[in-house]
């Protein structure tokens, strides 16, 4: 909990004594990885679904509690986020309100994102399949993401998301489609 403080410190400057106690993706963050997360891990995925439902009930954020999450999350005027089950999001990231770590619907097993350290999500972003994200990305808002991974150091912009800058060198590049179902 305390790096998902420092998080909210860290990335909002509206951030201001105990205002961040207030936030709900602060909640949303407690009761996943307090309750409903240890619960799956336990298999009692009643229970663990119930707390995760509570969660979204009160919060607007939907994360599933089988979903794996680093230190340091920051989430942004959360409403809206839905988190699959088998995602996995990095240390340090930041994700603002509408984002969807999703499936297609085509896969089982690992179906969903996994994010790497440092990334930021932009608003209304959709990234969907069993799709990796290196570290230190930034994903624009309303981008598009699905069966492409996208490379370590980039930034992503569009529908269907294209690589605009690569090692702070802008470039043109279209993301290479993950594998298949």
């Amino acid at each position: 909990m305390f790096g998902d403080l420092r998080s909210i410190y860290k990335n909002d400057p509206a951030a201001k004594g105990l205002q961040p106690f207030l936030y709900p993706g602060l909640h949303a963050l407690v009761l996943h990885r307090y309750i409903s997360h240890p619960l799956y891990k336990l298999r009692l995925f009643f229970l663990a679904r119930m707390v995760s439902e509570i969660g979204r009930f009160l919060t607007g954020i939907e994360i599933h509690p089988g979903a794996i999450i680093g230190e340091g999350l920051f989430i942004d005027h959360g409403h809206g986020i839905v988190i699959g089950e088998t995602a996995e999001i990095g240390k340090d990231c930041v994700l603002f309100h509408r984002v969807t770590l999703g499936g297609t619907g085509k896969h089982a097993g690992k179906r969903h994102p996994t994010l790497g350290n440092n990334v930021l999500v932009g608003t209304n972003a959709t990234l969907l399949g069993p799709i990796t994200v290196g570290d230190n990305v930034k994903i624009g808002a309303e981008a598009v993401i699905i069966m492409h991974d996208v490379p370590s150091n980039s930034t992503v912009v569009g529908a269907p998301g294209r690589v605009v800058k690569l090692n702070d060198e802008r470039v043109h590049l279209k993301l290479e489609k993950t594998r298949e179902p």
